[in-house]
């Protein structure tokens, strides 16, 4: 676990909270957590967070595990996936909004970045077809992510990898009145904070950035 000071939240322009942004793997996603000011945001935390009991079979993959079953059985075992992956991103994500809190800062939103693939068929075609098992076991944890946060009572902001950066920098220059050069930031980031900071870190950073940006913007609104 990588972790940064804590920050003003009076200071101008420092939205009141922190954001998390996810970027999911099969079994696990990179967490970042990113509080204000937008401008210059602070990475308060790096953690790998694990969404799958790697000792069960087929923990990581159900998909493929399958695969191997009848569709009714294979309908259950995914399910069941969904479910304990569901349980381990809710406890992932308690224990870093408590750790957060006792620094002094409460999480108020969550990014979680989506796969740029098309919607996915009905489960016998998504097992007929191996790219679509790959697919489709990325978005079961996703979705495991994105009920655990809504169990938490933390908004989610959806938003395909494709479009990251550029929505980004979109929604920054109106969030602050001046352009925001995204990828010059995370570079700066990136030598403040030291390794680990992988494209698994960047994108999460940025996707927390960005639900911290828009959630601001709906509370000027509101």
């Amino acid at each position: 676990m990588e972790t940064a000071p804590g920050i003003d939240p009076t200071t101008s322009g420092t939205p009141a909270g922190a954001a998390f942004g996810f970027r999911v793997h099969s079994g696990w996603a990179a967490l970042a957590a990113v509080a204000g000011p937008l401008a210059a945001p602070t990475v308060l935390e790096r953690r790998r967070i694990e969404l799958a009991d790697r000792t069960v079979p087929g923990g990581v993959q159900p998909f493929h595990a399958a695969r191997l079953l009848p569709l009714e059985a294979a309908r259950q075992l995914v399910g069941q996936s969904l479910e304990g992956a569901t349980r381990l991103a809710r406890g992932a994500l308690a224990a870093a909004a408590a750790e957060l809190r006792r620094r002094g800062t409460e999480v108020i939103a969550c990014g979680l970045i989506q796969s740029s693939a098309r919607s996915l068929p009905e489960l016998g075609a998504v097992l007929a077809s191996h790219a679509l098992v790959h697919t489709a076991e990325g978005e079961l944890f996703r979705e495991a992510l994105a009920a655990a946060a809504a169990d938490l009572g933390l908004p989610v902001l959806r938003i395909k990898e494709r479009d990251l950066l550029d929505r980004c920098a979109a929604t920054l220059a109106t969030a602050t009145g001046a352009a925001c050069d995204v990828e010059r930031r995370l570079a700066d980031l990136g030598r403040t904070l030291g390794p680990p900071w992988r494209q698994d870190e960047k994108l999460a950073t940025v996707a927390a950035w960005l639900a911290l940006a828009e959630r601001s913007a709906a509370s000027a609104s509101g």
